[in-house]
Parts: structure tokens; C-alpha cells; sequence
């Protein structure tokens, strides 16, 4: 049971960075937005918090200069794909190619260095609980806020003016506008609060899940995040599920190298990404399901009458 229990608490650390960045891409697409720079916004915001985390020694200066980053690195998105009107998906790999060179080249004098602090559990008395507190009494404050946003925004897309505003713009910008809604605005803030999470998701990354800066160190989770965005159908709680799904396909590849299993270890190192592929690839078989569930205006520009 103990060790269920500590299973279950890695696999939710390791979908943490994949649900916070997944909602972050889920928020903007739902404003009718694309966004391919999510795993340099996501290496953004690792080193940041790496850096300001590591000379600070506080892990909260970490968490918001990872947020402040990728937020910033959202606002460059913004510029070129909304207010410049660039093309979204050339915007959003041109981020991810700049991230990803800037964060090699800064981050050379920090590889191999590891914190000296460890991030705390937000509930730590309650860690010996059986069971119950190794897997979930024991996280760090990220995962549970992680949750909550997930509940906030699926509440506020079906429930709050803002979410129908958001989905309006999502479906059909030139109507919305036409009804006197705030497109730009609601697209950039959005554009925003995606660079944001994916930031704090990059930051999580950097500071709980490998404390230890190396070069490309988010590993592709930004565009496992994408990917989840598009298997949940663009629903928050479906993102989750997904999230953890593979945060424990993640954890059970690890623990099957750790009992030594006969498999090459590069081989379970790619059970994550084939199972996020076969899901794609299965969904994909049925376009009309896909096309019925996204937001009709995702990927267009938008230009006021």
C-alpha cells in the first residue's frame, strides 16, 4: 500500500506540468488561438525559475519569475500573431525555436548544478496518513492548484459571461465582434494567462520534478501538452484525466526500470509520447467528432470590419 501510495503521488507530480500547460493552451484555443510556442514558453519560465529560485534560495521568487517569463514570452506571441497578424503557427514554433537556443546558451554555466533546497508539501503534517498522505496529502501547493484551475475554468467556460465570451470569440470572432464584444482584448488576454501557465508548468518542472538544470530540460512536455489539449476535446476535466493518465505512464516506466526490466530504457523512455500518438492517431480516425468539438474559428485572424 505504501508504495501504491507514492506511485500515485509521482505520477501526479509528474501530469502536473502537463495539465497546468494543457489548460493554459486549452484557455487560448478556446479564444480561437493557436499556440505552438508552449515548450519554449515552458523552458522560458525552467530556467527563470531555476535561476531566480537557485539565488534567491525562496521557492516562491522561482515560481513567479517562471510565471513573469512566460507570460512575457506570451505577450511576444501576442505581438506577432495578433497584433502584427503573422501567421499563428509560425509564430508559436519561431517562440519555441528562440527558447530553446536563448535557454542553452544562458543556462550553460548552470548545467549539473542542483538546488540546494527542496520545495516543501503544502500539507506535510498529514503526510503520514496511510495511503491517503503519501499520494495526495503530500504534494507541493503547484498540484493542487493545478486541480483547482482545472474546476475554475471549466466552471467559468460553461457558467461565467467571461467563458461565454471566450467561446463566442472562439466560434465566431466577426460575429462577436459585431455584438460588440471585446475580441482583441479577450484574445490577448488570453494569449497571456496561456503564457502564464505554461510558465508556472516550466517553473514546476525546473523546481519539483528535476531540481538539476540541464539543457532542453522540459523534454517535450510542452508538446505532449498540445497534443492532450486536442485529445480532451478542448475540456478542462478531460485535460486532467489525460494529464495523469500520462503522468503515470511516465512514473511506470521509471519504476519498471528501477526493478530492471529486461526492456531497453530507451524504449520505456518513449511509452509517454507513443501512448499520446496512439491516442492522436485513434481520435484521428474520426475527424467529424474532432471538428464538431473544437472552436470553428481556431487558427484565423481576425481583422475588424
Amino acid at each position: 500500500m505504501e508504495l501504491v501510495g507514492v506511485l500515485i503521488a509521482a505520477a501526479l507530480v509528474a501530469g502536473t506540468p502537463l495539465l497546468l500547460a494543457g489548460l493554459g493552451l486549452l484557455v487560448t484555443e478556446r479564444a480561437g488561438v493557436v499556440n505552438l510556442g508552449a515548450e519554449g514558453m515552458m523552458l522560458g519560465g525552467a530556467f527563470a525559475a531555476f535561476a531566480a529560485g537557485h539565488a534567491s534560495g525562496q521557492p516562491w521568487i522561482g515560481f513567479t519569475a517562471g510565471i513573469a517569463v512566460g507570460t512575457v514570452m506570451g505577450a511576444l506571441f501576442g505581438l506577432f500573431a495578433l497584433t502584427l497578424r503573422a501567421n499563428q503557427y509560425a509564430s508559436g514554433l519561431a517562440i519555441t525555436l528562440l527558447a530553446t537556443g536563448l535557454s542553452a546558451h544562458v543556462g550553460k554555466a548552470w548545467i549539473g548544478t542542483p538546488l540546494p533546497w527542496a520545495v516543501a508539501p503544502l500539507l506535510d503534517r498529514l503526510g503520514d496518513v496511510p495511503l491517503i498522505g503519501p499520494a495526495l496529502l503530500s504534494q507541493t501547493a503547484p498540484v493542487y492548484f493545478a486541480v483547482i484551475a482545472c474546476a475554475t475554468i471549466a466552471i467559468g467556460l460553461e457558467k461565467s459571461r467571461a467563458g461565454l465570451v471566450l467561446r463566442a470569440i472562439g466560434e465566431s470572432p466577426q460575429a462577436a465582434y459585431r455584438c460588440g464584444l471585446p475580441v482583441s482584448a479577450s484574445r490577448w488576454l488570453a494569449v497571456l494567462f496561456g503564457g502564464a501557465m505554461c510558465g508556472l508548468a516550466g517553473a514546476f518542472v525546473a523546481l519539483v520534478c528535476t531540481p538539476t538544470w540541464s539543457e532542453a530540460m522540459v523534454g517535450g512536455r510542452g508538446w505532449i501538452a498540445l497534443a492532450l489539449t486536442t485529445i480532451a476535446t478542448w475540456r478542462p476535466w478531460r485535460l486532467l484525466a489525460g494529464a495523469y493518465l500520462v503522468g503515470a505512464v511516465t512514473i511506470v516506466q521509471f519504476h519498471l526500470q528501477s526493478r530492471g526490466v529486461p526492456i531497453a530504457s530507451q524504449w520505456l523512455a518513449m511509452l509517454p509520447y507513443l501512448a499520446t500518438i496512439l491516442v492522436l492517431v485513434l481520435i484521428s480516425r474520426r475527424p467529424d467528432w474532432i471538428r464538431r468539438n473544437m472552436p470553428a474559428a481556431l487558427g484565423r485572424q481576425f481583422v475588424a470590419d
